[in-house]
């Protein structure tokens, strides 16, 4: 052979061994999803209400056996969605003027929860410390509600000054993303 071929041919060699790998190419595409949860929404449908206290005598209201002076809330979300529960409580009560107070106190069973698979006010699903924190409930799995109910203590002192006494209690619920 002469020179000529010879370079011919290693030339071809050469490109073929260094020409890139010529492939089939197969591409697939999958999407993004998320499915945005409904918005809670948290209703306070009853005020804790002590009615008439006497001086120097203390005053209870029990979240379950009281049905018309307990306070009480309703939460409605995602049925199943788990949910914190947490309550910013008053230690006084103040008269419209705010000259003067009455303590309030919260026991850490002053507070009781429904999702549907209790009884209702008297016979609850379970208990929730006010004083917080509390484990996360879910949603009840049917309606997508838990009920709340809330008793207390007020503390009037033999000299408390007479009039009407009023403190927020605050529920605030949040999903946990479970």
């Amino acid at each position: 052979m002469n020179g000529k071929l010879w370079l011919a041919l290693f030339a071809g060699l050469f490109i073929l061994a260094t020409a890139p790998e010529i492939k089939a190419q197969e591409r697939a595409t999958i999407q993004a999803i998320a499915t945005v949860i409904s918005g809670l929404r948290v209703d306070g449908n009853r005020d804790l209400n002590f009615g008439s206290v006497m001086p120097g005598v203390n005053k209870s209201v029990d979240k379950q056996t009281d049905g018309t002076f307990a306070g009480q809330w309703t939460i409605t979300g995602t049925p199943s969605s788990e949910v914190t529960i947490d309550f910013t409580l008053p230690t006084y009560m103040y008269t419209a003027d705010s000259i003067a107070s009455l303590p309030i106190n919260f026991g850490n069973s002053d507070a009781a929860y429904d999702d549907g698979t209790g009884g209702g006010q008297t016979a609850p699903a379970g208990e929730l410390n006010p004083n917080g924190p509390s484990p996360p409930k879910n949603l009840g799995a049917i309606d997508g509600t838990i009920i709340v109910w809330i008793g207390g203590t007020v503390v009037p002192a033999v000299w408390q000054t007479g009039g009407d006494y009023a403190g927020d209690i605050v529920l605030t619920a949040a999903y946990t993303g479970n």
